[in-house]
């Protein structure tokens, strides 16, 4: 992925990359999770305070030098765009966002520092809503409708 933004194309397809991320982040946190609902040790508490001091510290880093770069480099009428980006991404909302002002490949991506911030909002709303999911799948269909 990182090869293809800086356009080295040595591997076709390279921001499949992303993709592939998705299925393997899905399929470890979800066996986690059943894992610790079947030895009754589930806690959302402690599933959603793992996440948070896993990926917070790094966001909210990012999004300060962002905005302090942002204040130099952006031109007056893109900082309030820019605005609602950091509202977007601080919420897990950026992929909804960008889908609905701006074109991932467009020519004014550059314009847009947060657009990154993307995958990580559909990575944190699986996080949100898997764990809810699967407890209450668990808890009233049965397990096997987890594990088939």
């Amino acid at each position: 992925v990182v090869l293809f933004h800086f356009g080295i194309s040595a591997i076709p397809g390279g921001f499949s990359g992303v993709d592939i991320f998705f299925v393997i982040s899905g399929y470890l946190i979800s066996g986690s999770l059943l894992d610790d609902l079947e030895r009754g040790q589930f806690s959302i508490v402690n599933f959603y305070w793992r996440r948070a001091r896993r990926i917070l510290p790094a966001l909210v880093f990012v999004m300060l030098l962002t905005c302090i770069a942002a204040l130099f480099i952006l031109l007056p009428s893109d900082l309030r765009e820019f605005g609602l980006s950091i509202i977007a991404a601080s919420t897990f909302w950026s992929n909804v966002f960008f889908w609905k002002t701006s074109s991932y490949f467009s020519i004014d991506a550059a314009l847009r520092p947060l657009l990154h911030t993307w995958s990580l909002s559909v990575e944190e709303q699986y996080y949100i809503f898997a764990p809810i999911l699967m407890f209450l799948i668990y808890r009233y269909i049965g397990k096997r409708w987890l594990t088939t």
